[in-house]
């Protein structure tokens, strides 16, 4: 609010204020909700099987994040991806779980995502491509 009034009286425009406004608060819900976001990674007694639970909003500004949970020395041959208390909410997030369920099969692991919520499994039901065949080959489908 504060920005608003500085550039509305600098510039004696209301347009322009209402836009730094907008724009700020854009930046500040983002970087808020990028925080609101983990993944927690329990390992079996045997440690043949991983599972990742991931919760939060995965997005654009969220991604290096959920990317770089997933870069640890995890040697389980099946990896379970638990996505039930997360939403993906562009191709920026389906685009990072592609890497990383296609990394961990190039690596020999076996690996399933389950829990999509409905929103969700339509974003990657349509953009993704770790379901498709060969991709764990670096064969695209398209």
């Amino acid at each position: 609010m504060l920005t608003t009034v500085v550039v509305v009286v600098a510039t004696h425009d209301l347009s322009l204020g209402v836009l730094a406004g907008v724009l700020l608060s854009g930046i500040f819900f983002a970087g808020k909700v990028q925080r609101m976001f983990s993944v927690k990674r329990d390992l079996s007694a045997d440690g043949t099987r991983a599972a990742y639970r991931v919760s939060g909003e995965i997005f654009f500004a969220s991604v290096n994040r959920f990317s770089r949970a997933f870069q640890g020395e995890d040697r389980a041959d099946q990896v379970v991806i638990d996505v039930t208390a997360a939403h993906f909410w562009d191709i920026s997030g389906v685009a990072a779980l592609d890497k990383i369920v296609a990394r961990l099969r190039r690596d020999g692991r076996a690996v399933e995502v389950i829990g999509y919520n409905r929103a969700s499994a339509d974003l990657v039901d349509r953009f993704a491509l770790h379901d498709k065949t060969g991709v764990e080959l670096g064969l695209a489908p398209h």
